[in-house]
């Protein structure tokens, strides 16, 4: 189809847009290598399949948003197809062979494909471009007090424009490039809109149609070749590193986890991150698999009461940084500043909702390392929560001789008393020594016996789990308790560990195997409802007097449900206690925090225009329902809190609930 001049013109200037293109890609790859860490080639391999599987269907972008996800799928699906057409394309240009089209029913379907991604692309762009700016949802920016960088307030925008007329200019010029050759060649029912298009052309002479077709090949294949260069600095770049992020990312035992950190190393002299190259490698992957859909900021708790944190904000800022010449040495708090790094309730929602497999979360939970242990940055009011958890093992400050105070009166046996246990209750912190937790763990007692189980508590000995130290960045003291803590239970060899906080359950299941400790550890929730499915605990229907209507909601502990993916067994307690059981809007993984998590439950909460609690409370009153259940102290004191303006519902743990249903 193309003359020599052309063929020889468009070589070259396929070659040149190719050499700027691989600088710009071997800038990235400078940039994520300067990343501390490297890939473990076996993980990689194990999960590149199931990678693969993510990046064809684009099944994480479904997850929120459902028309313009599917309209991202009619683009990105239409895109996948079109490696294959247009290189169709390029080969009949230069050859004038058609090599896939003329195939028997291959080719006749590969037609019938090529027609459709055709339009699904044109209609996905268009819709995206209309909906981004002609209807301008808040949704796709941030607030102007978040940290945004200008260029990027100004470049999202301007980025997205360039994309979105590239695309277009490439897909309608291929369209009518086709439709010149069908109106030449005869129509074609294996591809019914470019026929439409090319009735257009009835009564053009065969040269002029070459001509138009020779014309719509340089604007469709020149659009490619101009953009390509552009390509590695847009955020269209997202289409390579989406897959290649989840593959790299390292295998956690779930979202929140940690990695493990040796403070007895005295070869480590600098701890968490206080610049750009101090990110892993696969955290500063994020920054260029980023789409920029705003789709992290619209579920964390923090931006939504108003507070300056926005996770999109911060990656945005990682990737401007590089476009505009930052580099690696960067400091990460001129990306996000200190008071929206301590306002992170560390609660997940930004890297489970992220639909290219990004964490924010771990990129300030590092920050906050580094303030904590190397500037000595922290809020003023975690200082006592610190001194209690040094001093005493646990954050109220309560003395060890004190720990059991709670179970006065009650038959509690210590694993002094009863030394092989079947079960270990891991009490907790909060359930010991706060006053409103207590009540919890009494109801909890209750059950256990009424069960008639084997078990036996850690007594003075136990001490905190060290959870609300590490996500301040305090890792030595979480250190301190990790390796006390495993020595114990190592020594003790719990068959099964039942936990009544979430935060307990977290870190003792996911983050102290990197310590040698490697136990099963279920949540008291877990433990009900398998009681009450195998007959051990007998239960009232209603209690005397109660309404029959009476409806419970219930409140996912963010590191119950999405930490850890444990959802249905609260519910399945709740449904078996008789009653009507109704869902919050945001529920399951999708559940919005209470506000405590992140050590934020010793600090008040960072500026806003809403309290995180307040807003979760007012949620649960829109259900209708009269009692609110939780299955973690933290939430238990945050929502009890928010109750107390109008105690319009009543706030009670799952467990006090199940006791008060006890058969006697």
């Amino acid at each position: 189809m193309l003359t020599l001049a052309e063929k020889i013109i468009f070589a070259v200037a396929l070659l040149v847009s190719l050499y700027f293109t691989w600088r710009g890609v071997q800038r990235i790859v400078r940039n994520i290598a300067s990343g501390q860490g490297k890939p473990d080639w076996q993980v990689v391999l194990r999960k590149a399949g199931g990678a693969l599987i993510k990046f064809i269907t684009f099944q994480p972008v479904f997850r929120f948003r459902p028309i313009p996800s599917l309209l991202h799928g009619l683009i990105g699906w239409g895109f996948l197809a079109f490696l294959l057409i247009n290189l169709n394309d390029i080969i009949y240009a230069y050859f004038g062979w058609r090599f896939l089209d003329h195939t028997g029913i291959f080719g006749d379907v590969y037609r019938l494909l090529a027609d459709f991604a055709n339009i699904a692309i044109l209609v996905g762009i268009v819709a995206m471009a209309f909906r981004r700016f002609v209807l301008r949802p808040p949704a796709l920016s941030s607030r102007l007090t978040t940290l945004l960088f200008p260029a990027a307030r100004m470049g999202i925008s301007r980025d997205s424009a360039i994309v979105a007329g590239f695309i277009f200019l490439h897909n309608s010029s291929r369209l009518i490039g086709e439709s010149f050759f069908v109106a030449e060649h005869g129509a074609d029912s294996w591809q019914p809109f470019i026929t439409t298009v090319a009735k257009l052309w009835v009564g053009m002479s065969p040269e002029a149609l070459l001509v138009g077709e020779r014309i719509a090949f340089w604007l469709s294949m020149g659009a490619i070749a101009a953009f390509l260069p552009y390509f590695p600095y847009s955020k269209h770049i997202h289409l390579f590193f989406a897959p290649i992020n989840f593959a790299l990312k390292p295998e956690r035992k779930s979202i929140g986890a940690s990695n493990y950190l040796n403070m007895d190393d005295e070869k480590i002299e600098t701890f968490g991150a206080a610049k750009v190259s101090d990110l892993g490698y696969e955290q500063i992957v994020d920054a260029y698999a980023c789409i920029m859909c705003f789709r992290c900021q619209e579920v964390c708790p923090a931006y939504n009461t108003g507070k300056i944190l926005s996770p999109a904000a911060l990656e945005i800022n990682k990737r401007y940084n590089f476009n505009l010449g930052g580099g690696v040495e960067k400091p990460l708090i001129d990306l996000i500043p200190e008071e929206a790094i301590w306002a992170c309730t560390s609660c997940g929602a930004c890297v489970d909702i992220c639909p290219v497999g990004n964490e924010p979360m771990r990129d300030i939970l590092d920050i906050r390392r580094n303030l904590a242990l190397m500037e000595s940055s922290v809020p003023k009011q975690l200082e006592s929560a610190f001194r209690g958890m040094e001093r005493n093992s646990n954050p109220w400050n309560v003395s060890p001789a004190d720990r059991m105070k709670w179970a006065d009166g009650m038959s509690v046996p210590t694993v002094e008393k009863n030394p092989e246990p079947e079960l270990l209750w891991w009490v907790g912190c909060a359930p010991a020594t706060d006053a409103r937790a207590q009540k919890t763990a009494r109801a909890f007692a209750k059950i256990l016996n009424a069960a008639g189980l084997n078990y036996a508590v850690l007594g003075k000995n136990e001490q905190c789990t060290g959870d609300s130290a590490r996500r301040a960045g305090r890792e030595d003291i979480f250190f301190s308790l990790a390796t006390g803590n495993v020595e114990l239970l190592n020594e003790v060899a719990p068959k099964r560990i039942v936990t009544t906080c979430p935060h307990c359950l977290h870190t003792l299941k996911n983050e102290y195997p990197a310590f040698g400790g490697n136990y099963e550890v279920i949540h008291h929730t877990q433990l009900i409802n398998e009681l009450i499915g195998n007959g051990k605990l007998v239960l009232e229907p209603q209690a005397a007097g109660e309404n029959q209507q009476s409806a419970i909601t219930f409140h996912d502990p963010c590191y119950l449900g999405r930490h850890n993916g444990i959802v249905a067994a609260p519910r399945q307690v709740l449904s078996s206690l008789g009653g009507l059981t109704v869902e919050m809007p945001r529920n399951s993984a999708k559940s919005f925090c209470c506000g405590a998590g992140g050590a934020q439950m010793w600090k008040e909460e960072e500026p806003g225009t809403e309290r995180v609690n307040t807003t979760r409370y007012v949620e649960a009153k829109t259900t209708g329902a009269e009692t609110l259940a939780v299955g973690c102290p933290f939430c238990l004191t945050m929502l009890s809190d928010a109750s107390k303006a109008d105690e319009a519902m009543q706030v009670l743990d799952v467990a006090e609930i199940v006791a008060a249903r006890l058969k006697e």
